[in-house]
């Protein structure tokens, strides 16, 4: 068995990789790919590929991405065909200890807003004594889009505050305590009700631009907006109107159009805007390879993988 991989990041820790790999995969030959290697494998683990990677493969078996989104590589795909080869199963990761770390981003910017801590913040900056009476739980209504492996993580664990929670997705969801709705017809009655808005979306042509000046004004008043899927999905101008508007009162931002965000970004001196650059959740890689390497297994021995990429979907 031949397993090739690519990483085009000068920190990509390839030596972890390859010991992480070989050890759970002793009979495979492992190689970090180079231009021009056009020896044969059976499996790709990858991230941005070169288109002549894998464009004029017969013999790959699988692709795997080195992220749980796949956004990226089928941008690529889109732009340049050919690059992943037709009919090669892509495979995405499946948390691999990014769900405990969306819970934790999720959680403590929730109760960051329900504490009123941004406000407390705004009023030390002008020196002013002024308790506040709590939010209201039950009226503190937090609407989650995107209710895939990682959403519902998110929703789990806000359930442990006891917070009214509902949850919008592309299908029908049944989840316990929490109201679900779906569809495009059944958006506006989602955000009606939101205080806090988080997006966990994957990425997709119907699903970019979503967070926009049009959505933001059927929020309830003065709600929150928290980014954390991916930053195609979100209107920057539109987040800045509906700020100064008061559709919104505060937002926070793990993931950008651009990346590293520009010196110059409005965002970076914006009283009411937090961000982060883009850390929500990492990929462990520990825990990615045993995900890839079990799904290797299952492949070899017919079975499917966990993770298979809906090409249509895009997710």
């Amino acid at each position: 068995m031949n397993i090739i991989f690519f990483h085009p990041s000068s920190n990509f820790n390839f030596d972890k990789w390859l010991q992480g790999i070989q050890s759970r995969l002793p009979e495979a030959n492992v190689r970090q790919w180079v231009s021009g290697d056009n020896a044969p494998a059976d499996y790709a683990l990858v991230w941005l590929p070169p288109y002549e990677m894998l464009a004029h493969r017969q013999d790959i078996k699988g692709i795997f991405s080195l992220g749980a989104g796949v956004d990226a590589i089928l941008k690529q795909e889109l732009e340049n065909p050919g690059t992943l080869p037709k009919g090669v199963p892509l495979i995405r990761l499946e948390d691999t200890g990014m769900a405990r770390q969306m819970q934790e981003y999720a959680v403590s910017t929730v109760l960051y807003y329900f504490r009123r801590m941004d406000e407390y913040k705004q009023y030390q900056e002008q020196r002013f004594w002024n308790p506040m009476p709590a939010h209201n739980r039950k009226e503190f209504v937090i609407g989650v889009l995107g209710a895939g492996i990682l959403g519902c993580s998110v929703i789990e664990k806000l359930k442990e505050f006891d917070f009214n929670i509902r949850c919008w997705s592309r299908t029908p969801k049944q989840l316990d305590h929490v109201e679900s709705f779906y569809g495009k017809e059944q958006l506006g009655d989602f955000l009606s009700e939101c205080k806090i808005l988080i997006n966990i979306l994957p990425d997709t042509p119907e699903t970019r631009g979503i967070l926009n000046l049009s959505l933001f004004k059927q929020l309830k008043s003065g709600s929150y907006v928290i980014n954390i899927a991916r930053g195609a999905q979100l209107v920057e101008q539109d987040l800045l109107i509906a700020i100064d508007k008061g559709y919104v009162a505060g937002a926070t931002l793990d993931v950008f159009v651009e990346e590293p965000l520009s010196n110059f970004h409005p965002f970076w001196t914006h009283p009411r805007i937090n961000i982060t650059p883009h850390i929500a959740a990492k990929t462990i890689p520990d825990e990615a390879i045993d995900m890839i390497c079990d799904n290797i297994r299952r492949m070899e021995k017919g079975e499917s993988p966990i993770g298979l990429v809906d090409m249509t979907l895009g997710y």
